[in-house]
């Protein structure tokens, strides 16, 4: 095992972070490593957005659901879905992309996109001592989000990602049993799932009993079928085709 591997293993959620702002030479790195990830076609479909301004900073955070630390970190990454320079590239060269741009696949491949360089920036983050956090919140409320950034049309924001000096060390959730995740040749059966998650179903109740001593025994099962009981952001499919993208 190697150190990149140890920094990936370990990686855990932070939500508290020291009041000591990133480097410029820090935020450019971090985004270098973001912009070195894997793209569909080279299309470079993401761009990322640093949030600097205190009063935009605040407003985020009220937007995501008041989440503290989308304001206090040492920098603040909004990563977007971004066809407006396509579109930019397709007038200097007097040609039609609109239809592509608009269809499932270039919606699917934007969204790729921007995780794969989000995670090439936590992962780069993580291996200086810096802690990250995803604010998948900023969907709350994403066309306040995207006014407040000046997103054009064919750009959408996808989600934040909090980036600091960390001011605690949470434990490490249990992920997945890797036979749960990992299947081979086709996928499992229904009973292999469910024997998996029965198991997983006490580790994680456990996980959190100790983490909050006592005041949460949920597990993962419990947890997260209850949360995916009533679907939410119910309107994203129409702000979505607002903005011109996953149409067809």
């Amino acid at each position: 095992m190697n150190e990149v591997i140890e920094t990936i293993l370990a990686h855990r959620s932070i939500r508290k972070f020291k009041d000591k702002p990133l480097s410029e030479d820090t935020i450019t790195t971090l985004v270098q490593c973001a912009q070195a990830a894997s793209t569909s076609s080279y299309q470079q479909v993401c761009t990322i957005i640093g949030v600097e301004d205190r009063e935009k900073k605040e407003k985020l955070a009220e937007l995501a659901g008041n989440q503290s630390y989308v304001a206090d970190n040492g920098y603040f990454f909004v990563f977007c879905m971004d066809y407006n320079r396509h579109m930019i590239a397709a007038d200097m060269k007097e040609t039609d992309i609109k239809e592509t741009i608009e269809s499932t696949e270039a919606f699917i491949v934007g969204a790729v996109d921007a995780a794969l360089a989000a995670q090439n920036l936590s992962v780069a983050a993580e291996s200086l001592g810096i802690g990250i956090v995803y604010i998948g919140g900023l969907r709350n409320r994403l066309k306040e989000v995207s006014d407040l950034l000046d997103c054009p049309e064919y750009v959408l924001p996808l989600f934040g990602v909090a980036v600091g000096y960390p001011d605690a060390e949470p434990g490490i959730k249990p992920r997945l049993p890797l036979p749960a995740v990992f299947h081979r040749d086709s996928y499992q059966t229904k009973e292999e799932t469910a024997n998996l998650l029965e198991k997983y179903e006490i580790e994680t109740a456990k996980y959190y009993s100790e983490r909050t001593g006592g005041k949460r025994t949920e597990g993962w099962v419990t947890q997260i079928t209850a949360s995916m009981a009533s679907p939410k952001r119910t309107y994203m499919k129409d702000f979505v085709r607002s903005k011109g993208l996953n149409k067809s």
